[in-house]
């Protein structure tokens, strides 16, 4: 008889709060009316593609190496972004700062959820969770840029080094970051709308 505990695979369910898009030149998001999710992410978005080039968080490929684009969104929750901003002694910290393209609500640690997790919208599309999205001192310097860079210097020229922001994001969003995954099936996502939360099986394997 095996001594490994099994969690059976559940649902839950939440709602859709704002869908974001990245148009630009960076990672930095804007708000849209919906979200056409193809088999290559988001059409046009800075993190779009079947495939994308291996970094630092891949040291066991070459840098550079094409690999599956397993980042293609990345969905952040309205009760960890409130938790980030508490921690940082914030107001708020929007989503678009930090990149979000799905920001979902009613989710109990949504950042916890485990790889291969299914959210599965009303408008047809599935996004497959890869895993959690950690936090980095590029995104606290897009919060700190956005917050107010120091007098005398452009938002663009932030340096991410230069903040105790930079730093703060990430300890304050430790496990609280969301998530990144891709498109498991094509479809439209749109603000409001329920989501369905898959879970499979899950153990500790040691």
């Amino acid at each position: 008889m095996s001594d490994i505990q099994i969690t059976p695979r559940r649902k839950l369910t939440g709602k859709v709060a704002t869908v974001l898009k990245a148009a630009g030149r960076d990672f930095v998001s804007q708000p849209v009316d919906e979200l056409e999710l193809t088999y290559e992410g988001i059409a046009g978005d800075h993190h779009a593609g079947l495939t994308r080039s291996s970094g630092a968080r891949e040291p066991w490929y070459g840098r550079g190496t094409q690999m599956r684009n397993e980042r293609q969104l990345s969905i952040l929750s309205v009760e960890e972004l409130a938790d980030i901003a508490d921690n940082m002694g914030l107001i708020r910290v929007e989503p678009g700062w930090i990149g979000a393209n799905l920001v979902l609500e009613g989710i109990p640690r949504l950042t916890y959820l485990p790889p291969r997790t299914l959210l599965m919208f009303a408008g047809g599309a599935t996004i497959r969770v890869d895993g959690d999205n950690g936090p980095c001192r590029i995104a606290g310097a897009s919060i700190a840029a956005h917050v107010g860079a120091p007098a005398g210097e452009a938002a663009s020229d932030f340096d991410p080094g230069r903040s105790d922001l930079a730093l703060r994001f990430v300890e304050a969003a430790h496990r609280k970051r969301g998530l990144v995954g891709w498109v498991e099936r094509e479809g439209t996502v749109k603000p409001g709308e329920p989501v369905t939360v898959r879970l499979w099986e899950q153990w500790i394997y040691e």
